[in-house]
């Protein structure tokens, strides 16, 4: 069965919840490390620990074995975050939301914390194509995590601009340039919290798209 399950959980401080800091691995702890204190380091926390942890279930092993490869050309484990043998997956946090989704096929996950933007004109520019207009921040944010996890499915991020795509209410309308996928791609909107739209996007048929509680997954 075609099924994209994503896993919805809030920030969890590392200074009450050191067990969930073990099951980072090195590279991760470092990352850890370097963030600011309090609210960074607990969405940082919460995402890696609840990717471990759906892998793990996925995987059928315990969450501190997952081996997460990071690469990336120059050299440096900082690339998009892939697992030999397992399946794809897409992590994202904003504000007090951490996401995870998993997927048999490429997938991108992304949210977004709606919020004042002191220049809205310039970012929507970056942001849109030449067919499309936003009014306001709800617009920006809503049509911003449909492309930010479109560019995640395919791998390019933002090397792709987010302009060359054009979005319509049935997904994708056109995809020009480089980065572009030949095969066709879905697109879902979602909503795991107030003022917080998300969007999950992938390669392939439109899958059926399950949300869980991961909060379950971090205690």
């Amino acid at each position: 069965m075609n099924v994209c399950t994503i896993w919805w959980a809030a920030p969890v401080s590392p200074a009450d919840s050191p067990q969930l800091v073990d099951l980072l691995d090195a590279h991760e702890r470092e990352r850890l490390n370097r963030l600011q204190p309090d609210a960074d380091q607990a969405r940082y926390l919460a995402a890696h620990v609840l990717t471990r942890r759906v892998l793990g279930l996925w995987m059928d092993r315990p969450a501190a074995s997952v081996v997460i490869d990071r690469p990336c050309i120059c050299g440096k484990p900082h690339g998009k975050p892939t697992l030999d043998g397992g399946p794809e997956f897409s992590l994202t946090h904003a504000s007090n939301v951490v996401g995870v989704a998993v997927h048999d096929q490429p997938v991108g996950l992304d949210v977004e914390r709606v919020r004042p933007l002191p220049d809205l004109p310039s970012l929507a520019k970056f942001a849109c194509s030449c067919r499309e207009t936003v009014t306001d921040t709800t617009q920006f944010f809503r049509l911003w995590t449909r492309k930010e996890a479109l560019l995640k499915a395919t791998g390019a991020g933002l090397s792709s601009p987010m302009s060359a795509i054009t979005l319509g209410r049935q997904g994708v309308c056109s995809w020009t340039g480089p980065g572009a996928p030949t095969e066709p791609v879905w697109l879902v909107d979602l909503a795991p919290s107030t003022r917080h739209p998300a969007a999950a996007a992938g390669l392939g048929p439109l899958p059926v798209v399950h949300e869980e509680d991961g909060d379950a997954l971090l205690r």
